[in-house]
């Protein structure tokens, strides 16, 4: 039987996770979402937030929370697990973990990254993270989209 894949070790419980960031080079960019059904669009624009940092942490929202963002009784169409792999996988991800909560502000405070970035669908000015993070010094950054690419509009063309 082989060994697990170097990159699982990349994902991180959620109550480890401070001390792991602690360990990363600086700056550490820190990003947040769903990544249902990993596509060219959400590729891209973590390589670009890595771009921006030494680190990039991403924090995927648990299935629960997946779930009250209201993108439909059937999402996610991956588990927590199985998406964290495959962010992990990629070369751009230095850190995987999890936030059950609505917004990921409480994890925000914990790890106080320099640089918290989101898809340029959001306006930054009117996220609480952006406040949080401007409060110890930080940047928020919108990384702006590659036109054509939701996971949305691909689970609907599939179901057509």
């Amino acid at each position: 039987m082989s060994a697990a894949p170097a990159f699982l070790g990349k994902i991180v419980p959620r109550e480890e996770v401070a001390a792991r960031v602690a360990q990363l080079p600086r700056p550490v960019v820190f990003t947040n979402g769903v990544f249902d059904v990993l596509h060219r669009g959400h590729v891209s624009y973590l390589a670009q937030a890595r771009a921006l940092g030494a680190s990039l942490v991403v924090a995927l929202n648990t299935d629960a929370s997946a779930r009250r963002l209201g993108k439909g009784p059937d999402r996610p169409l991956n588990r927590e697990a199985d998406r964290a792999a495959v962010i992990a996988a990629l070369e751009s991800v230095s850190l995987v973990t999890f936030f059950d909560e609505d917004t990921p502000v409480r994890l925000l405070g914990e790890l106080k990254p320099q640089v918290y970035v989101k898809g340029g669908d959001y306006d930054m000015a009117r996220l609480e993270e952006t406040r949080v993070v401007q409060g110890w010094g930080g940047q928020s950054l919108a990384i702006p989209f590659i036109d054509g690419y939701s996971t949305t509009a691909l689970v609907s063309r599939i179901r057509s």
